[in-house]
C-alpha cells in the first residue's frame, strides 16, 4: 500500500477539523481519519513531536512534565500554526510510506469555515503551503459538506445543510455552486463536552478529563431528554472534596440535560438560516429537507429535535463524519465542481 501512495498522484483534499482530520486522496478516496492532536517532547529546550493523531490523542491529561498533548485547532481555526503545520506534514507523510521525497509537490484543497476571517484563511493556507504543498486551494466546508452529501448543489434548486462539528456548526442554504445563506456559530462537540464536565463537577463533585467527556457523549449523549432516567453509564473520576479517585454513575437524562445549551443554540442557528432564505429557495427545502453531517449530527436524536423545532425532514448523510473530505475530493476530482474552490 505504501508503494502505492509513493507512485500515484498525491493531490489530496482535507478537512482540517477541530476534533479529527480526514483525507481524501485523489483517486483512492478517504485514506486517513485521524484526531487532530499533536503530542510535543521538550528535551533540553529543544521541542520535538512525539506522536501525531490517534497515538497523540491517547496522551491527552496523561502526559509527564516534559511532554505536552495540543489540539492545534480551536473553534473551527488554527490556534497554532507551527503545530498545525507539523500535523498536515506528518499526515502527508504518513500516507506515503514514511518517505519525504515526494515525486512533485501536491496540489491540496482544504475545507474552511464559512465565516473564517482574511487572517483564519492565511493561516491556513500558509500552513498547507509550508508542510510541502504546491498549491493550496480553499472550499468552504458547507459546501464541501453538501457536495459530499451526494446534494444537487449545481443545480437550480435550494439545498440545506446543517454541518456540525468538533469547534464549529456551519448552517448553509446552497443553490447554483454558491452559498445563498450560511452563517457560523462556534458551538460543536467540543462546548457539548465542556457542558457534560461543568455539570458533573457541579452534580457529582467529580473531575473528569477531556477524553471521558467525550466518551459520555457518544455513549448515552442525546439531544433530546429521555422518559425517567434511560440508559446509565459507569464513569470515573477525581473526587473534588476527598481528593481521591472515585466511580459514579451518569444517566443519559442528566446528560441531556447538561447539553442542552449548545443543543438549542444550534437550533436556533438552523431556525435564524430558515428565517432568511429567499422564498423561492425555502420552497425547494419544504420539499427536500434538511441535511445534517459532521460528528455533532451523530448525537443521538438531534435529527429529531431538528425536525421538530422546524416542521420539515431532517436526515443524517451517509458516512456524516467524511463528507466534508469526500466533498473537497470530489471537487478537485470532478471538473463540474472545480467553480467552487476558492485560492483565498
Amino acid at each position: 500500500m505504501s508503494r502505492f501512495f509513493q507512485f500515484a498522484s498525491h493531490d489530496m483534499a482535507i478537512d482540517l477539523g477541530t476534533a479529527n482530520t480526514v483525507v481524501y486522496l485523489r483517486d483512492a478516496g478517504i485514506v486517513l481519519n485521524e484526531p487532530s492532536v499533536v503530542a510535543i517532547e521538550t528535551r533540553n529546550g529543544v521541542k520535538k513531536v512525539r506522536a501525531v493523531g490517534a497515538d497523540a490523542k491517547l496522551m491527552l491529561g496523561k502526559t509527564p512534565e516534559h511532554i505536552q498533548a495540543i489540539r492545534p485547532l480551536r473553534d473551527g481555526v488554527i490556534a497554532d500554526i507551527d503545530i498545525a503545520e507539523q500535523m498536515i506534514k506528518h499526515f502527508i507523510h504518513k500516507l506515503h510510506g514514511g518517505t519525504k521525497r515526494f515525486l512533485r509537490r501536491p496540489e491540496i484543497i482544504v475545507g474552511i469555515s464559512s465565516g473564517a476571517t482574511v487572517v483564519e484563511r492565511r493561516a491556513i493556507r500558509d500552513a498547507a503551503s509550508n508542510a510541502g504543498a504546491s498549491r493550496v486551494l480553499l472550499v468552504e466546508e458547507p459546501m464541501a459538506a453538501a457536495i459530499g452529501a451526494g446534494l444537487p448543489v449545481i443545480d437550480p434548486v435550494g439545498v440545506m445543510v446543517v454541518d456540525i462539528g468538533g469547534g464549529t456548526t456551519e448552517v448553509a442554504v446552497l443553490s447554483l455552486r454558491g452559498l445563498a445563506y450560511s452563517a457560523s456559530v462556534r458551538v460543536g462537540g467540543d462546548k457539548m463536552d465542556d457542558a457534560i464536565t461543568s455539570a458533573i463537577r457541579r452534580r457529582h463533585n467529580l473531575m473528569v478529563g477531556e477524553a471521558t467527556a467525550e466518551r459520555i457523549k457518544q455513549q448515552i449523549g442525546s439531544a433530546t431528554t429521555p422518559p425517567g432516567h434511560g440508559a446509565e453509564l459507569r464513569i470515573k473520576g477525581r473526587d473534588l472534596v476527598a481528593g481521591v479517585p472515585k466511580e459514579i454513575v451518569v444517566t443519559e437524562a442528566e446528560i441531556a440535560e447538561a447539553i442542552a445549551e449548545p443543543v438549542s443554540q444550534i437550533v436556533g442557528a438552523v431556525l435564524a438560516a430558515l428565517e432568511n432564505t429567499p422564498p423561492e429557495l425555502a420552497a425547494d427545502i419544504v420539499d427536500r429537507g434538511i441535511v445534517l453531517t459532521g460528528g455533532g449530527a451523530l448525537l443521538r436524536n438531534i435529527d429529531a429535535l431538528i425536525a421538530e423545532e422546524t416542521g420539515l425532514p431532517v436526515t443524517v448523510a451517509d458516512e456524516a463524519l467524511a463528507c466534508v473530505a469526500k466533498g473537497a475530493g470530489r471537487a478537485m476530482e470532478d471538473a463540474a465542481y472545480r467553480g467552487v474552490l476558492r485560492q483565498s
